[in-house]
């Protein structure tokens, strides 16, 4: 391995259930010694978080308030030492298999042009397509309005095209914030996260920025994390339903922002409003 150095930030809202196994497999990630920062969006109850970070030696950084996902991302960022040239960052309710660090770095390490590297994700003994194509308009509605009752639908099938078995090196449109590794130069370039984004779809805003300005999203199977799942939020909430799709549209809107593009936007705002509809209506007849 390089003589790069490594940072890991990863964000905290009430996480101390699962903070723990995210610190302990820190240790056998990475030859190197490790600078680690935990953001704090919940610090007024962060006592049991902040007492785990003294513990493994990690920096404890409290927000100001629940800034959340990309925005704590950010501070995390800026809190590091100047030397640190790579970040991890990842979800708390993530373990890290030993020498995934070290695997992500040697890879991006080998192209310069290389901004962002995503290791496999393994959930529940699942690969979790965590290496996908940006999504364009058509997919997105097609996908957005016909997964729940057509699921064979071309456009469902396109979005989740990048399930290929065994997984194989190559690179991505936008890799999971769950876990990856990003290169400091390239995450600052773009001005890491777009805080506009309060929770989901950051990460595929910042794939897209990358390949924009000129930087390669890797996949690298090689390297092995476990992701336990969403623990801070309820994913089948319907609140979150609707920040998803809030998300969703921010993002396309963002992508099609031209003033000849009002249609298009308009399209995509009814599409997802629909979709957030329809998803919300099953999750309150299950409640």
């Amino acid at each position: 391995m390089s003589a790069a150095m490594a940072g890991v930030v990863t964000v905290s809202y009430g996480s101390e259930g699962v903070l723990d196994g995210f610190f302990s497999s820190l240790d056998a990630a990475s030859a190197l010694p490790l600078q680690a920062v935990v953001a704090d969006n919940r610090p007024e109850a962060g006592a049991a978080v902040r007492e785990l970070a003294e513990r493994y030696g990690v920096t404890y950084l409290p927000m100001t308030g629940n800034l959340g996902y990309g925005g704590a991302m950010n501070a995390a960022v800026r809190s590091l030492s100047a030397n640190i040239s790579w970040v991890l960052v990842s979800n708390p309710d993530i373990e890290i298999q030993a020498g995934a660090i070290d695997e992500l770095v040697r890879i991006g390490e080998s192209d310069a042009r290389i901004g962002a590297v995503g290791p496999l994700v393994e959930t529940d003994g699942e690969i979790y397509p965590s290496a996908r194509a940006i999504p364009s308009l058509r997919m997105g509605l097609g996908h957005a309005l016909f997964a729940n009752i057509w699921p064979s639908n071309p456009w469902s099938r396109r979005y989740h095209s990048d399930n290929e078995r065994p997984p194989r090196e190559r690179d991505a449109g936008w890799l999971s914030g769950s876990c990856l590794l990003v290169r400091r130069e390239a995450f600052d370039a773009v001005g890491g996260f777009d805080d506009r984004f309060f929770m989901y779809f950051e990460d595929v805003d910042l794939g897209y920025r990358l390949a924009k300005a000129g930087w390669r999203n890797r996949y690298a199977p090689s390297a092995k994390v476990m992701h336990s799942g969403a623990h801070s939020t309820d994913e089948h909430s319907a609140k979150m339903v609707l920040v998803h799709h809030e998300s969703a549209y921010l993002f396309l809107s963002s992508k099609y922002r031209g003033w000849y593009l009002a249609p298009v936007r308009l399209a995509a705002r009814i599409g997802l409003s629909a979709r957030a509809f329809l998803v919300t209506r099953v999750f309150n007849r299950r409640r």
